[in-house]
């Protein structure tokens, strides 16, 4: 859990996260939607939602700054929305799933099953069973799932589509989670892979690529250059191991957002710019291969919200606390619970008192008996009211799935897609 926040002044965010939904007579619009009327068309407070143009936004700006060659894949457990996913797989060349119930939202959109792959630490047998079956591509995390995916496949009379999740020698520097280099309970240390490659090709396995992650949320462009210029390297050379050619190239992402005042927005026009001249320098070696960019957070962070509403005006030895019916057990993330060792505001408004003049310093709190259920510590916001609106920007990914739900027994939030 993260430390309790520090006595500070109200901080404050850059302007442009604020300004991402446009405002008219102050009421925030979501999706062109009035977020007063937003919250009586879902019914009930809290809830998230997501802006369908924003998302799309992305993408479009995604493929400009891209090299054309590299594929764009949308790593799913950033947001498993099955609207979210049926929207993006009409925009994305691949999606990549964490888990079983993932896989099936997945089959359910119209992506390809052979453009669907698998990862994570500790698929079972079953789970690895429903994949083979899919045919969806098996990110192998071991040689326990190598040996049992070819265990599957030899059941199903199906050969299993895989390719390696290699943890490299080296990580995201720089990065807000830490995914590759050292000891890792992801994927197989790069000196083991060459003798796993052998063995998929004695057990019969089809064999697809590598996928090779090493890190989230970086907002260093001259880092993840680094990296993939290192990635594309250790790729090339496993792959003089392989036992058949290689087909495709995971190299994962870590492009992050801006959460916390003084964080500046990623710029990824250089960082498209290095990997298209990586791939030239590679020629050949990888002309026929698909290089995947897998990315979440990137995609779907910014485009969404919590919504909750204030029940409660609080003062309490002279400060005031605005009492929601939202909480840490809805968004985790935004309490300073998931991630952050020194609690940090996420960009909070009064999205139904855009830029009113009267403001005052106020601390964000839901309604469960905990000292850890803070949104907001200490901010400066428009004087607000119950019945008001609270918002949570950069809400897109991460939010639900990632939040104790059950935590105390209250009820869930909505999700909508705008």
């Amino acid at each position: 859990m993260a430390q309790p926040p520090r006595p500070a002044k109200p901080s404050q965010h850059a302007p442009e996260i604020l300004a991402r939904f446009p405002v008219k007579d102050g009421m925030l619009q979501i999706g062109g939607v009035p977020l007063d009327r937003l919250a009586a068309r879902v019914g009930a407070t809290p809830f998230y939602a997501y802006d369908r143009a924003l998302i799309t936004a992305r993408i479009r700006d995604l493929r400009r700054r891209l090299p054309k060659a590299v594929n764009l894949n949308y790593a799913m457990k950033a947001n498993p929305m099955p609207a979210v996913v049926q929207h993006l797989a009409g925009l994305v060349d691949g999606i990549d799933v964490a888990s079983v119930r993932e896989m099936q939202v997945a089959l359910d959109t119209p992506m390809p099953a052979e453009r669907i792959s698998f990862a994570g630490p500790g698929k079972t047998a079953a789970q690895l069973s429903r994949a083979v079956a899919a045919g969806i591509v098996i990110n192998l995390e071991s040689e326990d799932e190598m040996r049992a995916a070819a265990k599957a496949g030899k059941a199903l009379g199906v050969q299993p589509r895989v390719a390696v999740r290699v943890n490299p020698d080296f990580g995201l520097k720089a990065s807000g989670m830490h995914m590759g280099g050292g000891a890792q309970q992801f994927g197989v240390d790069a000196e083991r892979v060459p003798a796993m490659l052998k063995r998929i090709g004695t057990l019969g396995l089809a064999f697809e690529g590598f996928h090779i992650f090493s890190g989230s949320q970086n907002l260093r462009a001259d880092i993840l250059i680094e990296t993939q210029a290192k990635t594309i390297d250790l790729a090339l050379a496993l792959a003089k191991h392989a036992p058949g050619p290689l087909r495709h190239l995971n190299i994962g992402g870590g492009f992050g957002i801006p959460y916390f005042p003084g964080d500046a927005a990623l710029d990824i026009a250089p960082v498209g710019k290095a990997l298209g001249e990586r791939l030239k320098a590679a020629g050949s070696a990888l002309a026929s291969v698909r290089v995947m960019v897998e990315l979440g957070r990137y995609i779907v962070g910014e485009a969404g919200v919590y919504v909750c509403r204030v029940t409660e005006c609080k003062l309490s030895r002279g400060e005031v606390f605005l009492v929601t019916d939202g909480g840490l057990h809805h968004h985790l993330a935004a309490s300073g619970n998931f991630g952050q060792v020194i609690r940090r505001n996420y960009p909070v408004a009064i999205g139904t008192k855009m830029g009113a003049a009267k403001q005052e310093a106020v601390s964000v709190v839901g309604p469960l008996c905990t000292p850890l259920d803070l949104l907001g510590a200490k901010m400066t916001l428009p004087r607000a009211a119950p019945g008001d609106l609270v918002v949570v920007f950069q809400s897109g990914a991460y939010g639900l799935t990632a939040s104790p739900t059950a935590f105390l027994s209250h009820p869930p939030p909505a999700e909508v897609l705008v």
